[in-house]
């Protein structure tokens, strides 16, 4: 049935839903960018499409095996909602990695904060509201090293995918917001993934497949498992978590944490790397 509100949840992750919303937003944005720096390793093993179906189709099993969603009696709104999730996060995630394949990532995640930055300021009703945006926005400028750079030699293509990006960003919030308010626990995400993964890989498969060969080893299948909890399955779940709890706009300012966090995570990930050359 149709379910509103704070909803009981009894899966482990969901014993997080206890903290604070704040908390459960960083805790996803840093789950999060330590996956997408890893999956940037990825896609130049198998391309960005192929990292993207890997990432779906993984995090699909992984969440129905642990929430087995109720699908029985829903009705017609609680459908339109997750496929609507489904599909934002098929297009979310294509949009972002063929982003990141082309730009740094610095600046991918810079451009692509515009989305939930420009929710955060729709939703506003209140000039201080306003003023945080504003601020926010200023922050998420001078930690990306875009002023240092400059747009000179960034990839249009790669630009209009990070602005893609940061809209799908914005309708993911929203519709991950009503997902959550309408199926029970993560019912909702966890079939939506599987939604977006029946989307994308077709997708993958009509590429060419020549990056499916490439992924055969047992490590190759350790980082894509890997990615796909770092990256989807973890701060999927803890940002539906705080959806229920948080306004839209409250959620969009939260996220200027992102850009910073990227910065780290990308460090962390190529000191890593260097060690085990």
């Amino acid at each position: 049935g149709h379910v509103t509100g704070v909803q009981t949840c009894a899966l482990p992750i969901c014993s997080f839903a206890r903290l604070p919303a704040p908390l459960l937003v960083l805790a996803a944005i840093l789950s999060f960018q330590f996956g997408t720096a890893l999956a940037a390793e990825l896609i130049a093993l198998v391309g960005p499409v192929a990292t993207v179906a890997i990432r779906l189709d993984i995090s699909a099993l992984i969440l129905l095996a642990i929430a087995r969603p109720a699908l029985r009696g829903r009705r017609a709104a609680d459908w339109r909602a997750v496929l609507l999730l489904g599909l934002t996060i098929a297009a979310m995630n294509l949009a972002h990695f063929q982003a990141i394949a082309r730009l740094p990532l610095g600046v991918v995640t810079t451009t692509e904060f515009l989305g939930p930055l420009g929710l955060a300021a729709l939703a506003s009703r209140r000039p201080r509201d306003l003023l945080a945006v504003a601020l926010a926005l200023a922050g998420v400028v001078l930690v990306s090293g875009l002023l240092e750079s400059g747009p000179d030699g960034l990839e249009p293509v790669g630009f209009a995918f990070a602005l893609a990006t940061g809209l799908f960003w914005a309708l993911y919030i929203l519709s991950s917001r009503s997902a959550g308010r309408r199926w029970r626990e993560l019912d909702g995400l966890a079939t939506a993934m599987l939604v977006a993964a029946a989307l994308v890989t077709p997708l993958a498969l009509a590429d060419g497949g020549g990056g499916w060969s490439r992924l055969a080893g047992p490590e190759l299948l350790v980082a894509g498992a890997s990615v796909a909890l770092l990256s989807s399955v973890i701060p999927y779940s803890l940002e539906l978590l705080a959806l229920r709890r948080i306004a839209t706009g409250v959620f969009g300012v939260l996220m200027s944490l992102e850009p910073a966090i990227a910065a780290v995570a990308g460090f962390v990930i190529l000191e890593i790397g260097r060690a085990h050359v």
